[in-house]
């Protein structure tokens, strides 16, 4: 059985699914940021629940994220149903927020989005890959990203959430690595993990 928990009583357009250590927690720190309306389904993994027939409804693939959206018809006539949380992402900057706002911003943030869950992800999580194209890609991006300064336009949106998500997993999944060579990163991951909808959708419990 499936159990939901909404953000507020009313009903909502948007049904975030995830689980805890997945990338679910992207699109959720997104819309926290941008105080959009969701309602929050966590699976157990352990006890397969996105594996059941009610869930691979919505993901064939049984992955993490999945997002439901009753604002939109898909092509089958129902509510639309999208997975990947980049495609997550792009969409809610896309329809839920103000983030966009040309089709040069569009296609900008879609090279992030891509770039994070391709490029990034293989050089952090792959061993082979983070031995030959971590330090190349950590030195570029010490020059490019800045806490105060949007990847695209003038504010903070989809292409930063993913980006800094990422990077944010390295003290996580890596505290021994040395990150000292990139001081920008460094203040990058420390802002990042001060901010409060941060800390909600990593399910960390303040004081």
């Amino acid at each position: 059985m499936i159990n939901s928990h909404p953000k507020e009583e009313e009903a909502m357009a948007l049904t975030l699914y995830g689980g805890q250590r997945t990338r679910a927690s992207m699109p959720r720190w997104y819309m926290e940021e941008k105080g959009i309306a969701y309602n929050l389904v966590e699976l157990d993994l352990q006890a397969k629940q996105h594996r059941e027939p009610e869930f691979l409804a919505i993901n064939p693939f049984g992955k993490l994220p999945a997002l439901v959206d009753d604002s939109l018809q898909g092509p089958d006539g129902k509510p639309l149903q999208l997975f990947e949380s980049g495609a997550i992402l792009m969409h809610l900057a896309a329809h839920h927020s103000n983030d966009i706002q040309s089709e040069a911003e569009r296609a900008l943030t879609t090279q992030w989005l891509l770039f994070a869950n391709a490029t990034l992800a293989i050089a952090l999580f792959v061993p082979s890959n983070r031995e030959r194209e971590f330090p190349r890609l950590m030195a570029e991006l010490n020059q490019q990203l800045h806490p105060d300064r949007p990847l695209v336009g003038q504010q903070w949106g989809a292409a930063d959430c993913a980006m800094q998500a990422y990077l944010a997993y390295l003290p996580l999944f890596f505290p021994d690595l040395d990150l000292s060579p990139y001081p920008a990163i460094q203040s990058l991951i420390a802002t990042v993990q001060k901010r409060p909808a941060y800390r909600k959708a990593m399910g960390y419990v303040d004081a």
